[in-house]
């Protein structure tokens, strides 16, 4: 699926939506729970949740691959993990402050 900043998209298998913050140039195999999310108006296609991806999503976190360009923004939690394809997309950190001396 291409993505756009400004996406929505939902999970078919758990409650998990997110917005897309940055999105590369072509396609994204983006997934939540082992599935393909889909965009949030459009009906999910069935599927069940995948055990090995069910480490759930955190509500307002950031999950980020710097190497592929693509950044979502969680908007609603659920019980499956994102992932692109079956490689997991990991919580962004938090940039360090500069210390104050």
């Amino acid at each position: 699926m291409e993505l756009k900043a400004g996406t929505r998209l939902a999970s078919g298998v758990c409650d998990t939506e997110v917005i897309v913050v940055r999105a590369p140039g072509g396609d994204v195999d983006l997934r939540c729970g082992g599935q393909a999310m889909h965009p949030k108006d459009a009906p999910a296609a069935e599927g069940s949740l995948d055990p090995k991806h069910c480490d759930r999503t955190q509500l307002g976190k950031r999950y980020a691959d710097e190497d592929l360009g693509l950044e979502v923004l969680c908007t609603k939690a659920g019980e499956g993990s994102l992932s692109i394809g079956d490689t997991p997309l990991p919580l962004k950190e938090a940039k360090p402050l500069p210390s104050s001396d």
